[in-house]
């Protein structure tokens, strides 16, 4: 069977045979490149939606550091000489390695500044606000798309560990034939200009003339999808607005929020879509209307590759303008009730400078 490090690179391709992309992508083999999923929107012209997806993967590699820059991990953030250090650390590390200085020190800066505070421990006093900080001060690159797209693959990959990215699109039923068009113009341009491997899932009967590759599974078995709060789970699924079946985590949260009148509005295991071009995102629970998130980790969720995963989507929705809330299923099932106090503080006080 052809690996995922086989697979053709800088090109595009059309990839069948991959079955469900969340299973998948959850138990890539090491030797699989780091990929971006977006979907396939109907798109203008291919330089908007070459636009659109470098900024999905710009948003992806902000969440990403300092994976891609280990060294910084002890800068605390942008306060003081925190982004002279972190540019001067991004120009020493391009020098031994393929990364552009100029792009890496500016995109070090960047993702230092938009790096989220820790969460607190709640306040009795309405009067103080203390909730998990998203800086405004992130502001676009200066560079223009070729420099972006080539220093934004790297930085993928290096934070990733892996040897090269790929860009997966789901192509969804009736995207039209110029819409299709459109999306391998953009993809050709991605490849040649970023060297990543642009990879199309799903129908695309107007377009011809690309190679056809059938995708590897995860060391050659098939995958065994995972979930947050309990063990692998193979024919228990989540239920759209109910916690979780093979999660007691979620299960007891339920229970805590069950009589709390400012809980209400709450959904479980809902997705939630960042952006027009991102995939959708499951969300343990979320309060749609508060742009609220909570997340409940289970042990699959403590390696490296997943840690890096989650916070690179947290930051995704964060940008959306999503709050994240994490608690590992320990912390739900050893004390729910200051589970609930931290959800309960975070929301009244957004709604408070909603109203206000």
């Amino acid at each position: 069977m052809r690996s995922w490090a086989a697979l053709p690179t800088g090109k595009v391709v059309r990839l069948e045979g991959a079955g469900p992309l969340p299973a998948v992508l959850d138990s890539l083999p090491g030797e699989a490149p780091a990929i971006l999923t977006c979907a396939a929107p109907e798109a203008r012209s291919p330089k908007a939606l070459v636009a659109a997806v470098l900024d999905e993967l710009d948003a992806t590699v902000l969440g990403l550091f300092p994976a891609w820059l280990p060294e910084a991990g002890g800068i605390d953030g942008p306060g003081g000489a925190g982004p002279a250090a972190v540019r001067a650390l991004a120009l020493r590390t391009a020098a031994t390695t393929a990364h552009f200085g100029p792009f890496l020190a500016e995109l070090a800066e960047r993702a230092l500044r938009a790096r989220p505070g820790p969460f607190p421990e709640p306040r009795t006093s309405r009067s103080t606000t203390s909730l998990p900080s998203w800086s405004p001060e992130v502001r676009p690159s200066r560079f223009p798309p070729e420099v972006r797209a080539a220093g934004l693959t790297r930085a993928l990959a290096a934070g990733r560990s892996r040897a090269g990215a790929s860009l997966l699109f789901e192509v969804p039923d009736g995207l039209s034939p110029r819409g299709q068009e459109i999306l391998v113009a953009a993809g050709e341009w991605l490849a040649h200009r970023a060297r990543l491997s642009v990879w199309l899932a799903g129908p695309l009967p107007a377009v011809d003339h690309l190679e056809t590759v059938r995708a590897p599974g995860p060391n050659g078995q098939p995958p065994t999808p995972r979930r947050s709060g309990g063990p692998p789970v193979t024919g228990r699924p989540p239920v759209a607005g109910r916690p979780h079946p093979a999660s007691a985590a979620e299960r007891a949260l339920e229970s805590a929020l069950s009589g709390c009148g400012w809980a209400a509005g709450r959904a479980w295991n809902q997705t939630v879509r960042p952006s027009v071009l991102a995939s959708p995102v499951r969300a343990d629970l979320v309060w749609q209307d508060d742009r609220c998130v909570v997340e409940v980790d289970g042990p699959e969720h403590r390696g490296p590759d997943a840690f890096a995963g989650d916070r690179a989507r947290d930051v995704r929705l964060q940008i959306a303008g999503y709050a994240v809330l994490r608690f590992t299923d320990a912390q739900v099932l050893t004390d729910p009730q200051a589970v609930v106090r931290h959800i309960e503080l975070f929301l009244r006080n957004r709604r408070a400078s909603e109203e206000g």
